[in-house]
């Protein structure tokens, strides 16, 4: 081939060297945005025919794009890839469950079967004060002496007689109602649409109840507290070991407390979310969870069956007092806190294994 017929191919090919090696360092101001970086060049370097043939048809959207073709509208997304600072920030995947969770939540906490229940929970710890002022006249070492003497003793009381069936059916209805109640009113399908997956979904549905457990307690120790500081008199508590603890420290172990028992619940709130997985009838999954709260008390009350204790959930709903004993009794508790991770860990597996692989036709 001659010089001659070579010298015309040449301004052709560099071109499109020089035109398209910019495409990987393009940046969000591009006039035109097309794809080789200039105003409506295309891919082959003549201008005119260019693939996005017009203002606002860029395959990468940059300033400049006029109405119609952009792919996201939003200066620098686009096809074409600005590197670095051009990609709009997308929001956090934790800031998106948190959303969620705060929807869900407010959902939970404005159902009016849910609102009666909370309420149950705020009045019985006043009931239970109640009786015990109209007791007073007993004031010997029996826990009514010791709550006449001492309005913070009250609380302590009202999860000794909570925890044991009031607080766990109402977060079995809670949390038996997660899942199941969602496929009987026809509305679990809706939420697999949306842009969360199952197992996600899954664990918002449990973060939501725990936070209610939390909420719950919390409603248990404040409302306690409120009618033992009416009713009686406070200060000094003196715990189970016999040692005197100031007012304040009182306070701190009542948190401890509160803690204990919600994580506790949440354990229950595990059964009842896996049971809920199982089935579409709401009320199915909350009669399975109180059925077995109640079985499990049943077993642990029974001598021969002691072996079988340390295996049962209720076993160590009751342990929260070793925050009454000074020092507090850390390896008790902490054993019971392994229990809770335990069932957790089982039936939060066994709810996630049914609710991924689940056929959802409701």
């Amino acid at each position: 081939m001659s010089r001659h017929e070579t010298g015309t191919a040449a301004p052709v090919a560099r071109p499109v060297a020089e035109e398209r090696a910019p495409l990987d360092e393009a940046t969000p101001g591009t006039p035109g945005g097309a794809s080789d970086g200039g105003p409506g060049a295309a891919l082959d370097g003549k201008p005119g025919t260019a693939v996005d043939s017009g203002p606002g048809a860029a395959l990468s959207d940059g300033p400049g794009t006029g109405p119609g073709a952009a792919v996201h509208g939003t200066p620098g997304d686009g096809l074409g890839g600005a590197s670095g600072t051009g990609a709009a920030p997308r929001p956090s995947s934790v800031r998106h469950m948190a959303r969620l969770l705060a929807s869900e939540a407010g959902l939970t906490f404005r159902r009016p079967r849910n609102l009666a229940m909370l309420g149950v929970l705020a009045v019985v710890p006043v009931l239970i004060g109640v009786a015990v002022r109209l007791a007073s006249d007993d004031t010997g070492g029996s826990i009514v002496g010791q709550i006449a003497g001492n309005g913070l003793m009250l609380t302590f009381a009202a999860f000794a007689i909570m925890l044991p069936i009031v607080l766990p059916l109402t977060v079995a209805v809670v949390a038996g109602d997660a899942v199941a109640g969602e496929a009987a009113q026809g509305t679990l399908r809706y939420l697999l649409v949306a842009p969360v997956g199952r197992a996600r979904l899954l664990a918002l549905k449990y973060a939501n109840v725990v936070v209610f457990c939390l909420a719950a307690c919390a409603l248990v120790a404040l409302s306690a507290l409120a009618a033992g500081l009416v009713l009686f008199p406070a200060g000094p508590v003196t715990l189970l070991s016999g040692t005197t603890v100031s007012a304040s420290a009182a306070l701190l172990r009542i948190g401890v407390v509160v803690l204990y028992a919600a994580a506790g619940m949440a354990a229950l709130g595990a059964v009842a979310l896996a049971v809920s997985t199982l089935t579409e009838a709401p009320i199915g999954a909350v009669a399975a969870s109180v059925v077995t709260v109640v079985v499990s008390q049943v077993l642990s009350a029974v001598p021969q069956l002691a072996a079988v204790r340390p295996f049962l959930l209720t076993t160590w709903w009751g342990t929260f007092d070793g925050a009454l004993r000074a020092p507090i009794d850390v390896d008790r508790m902490g054993q019971g806190l392994l229990a809770f991770a335990a069932y957790v860990l089982v039936f939060g597996s066994v709810a996630w294994a049914r609710f991924t692989s689940k056929d959802v036709t409701a």
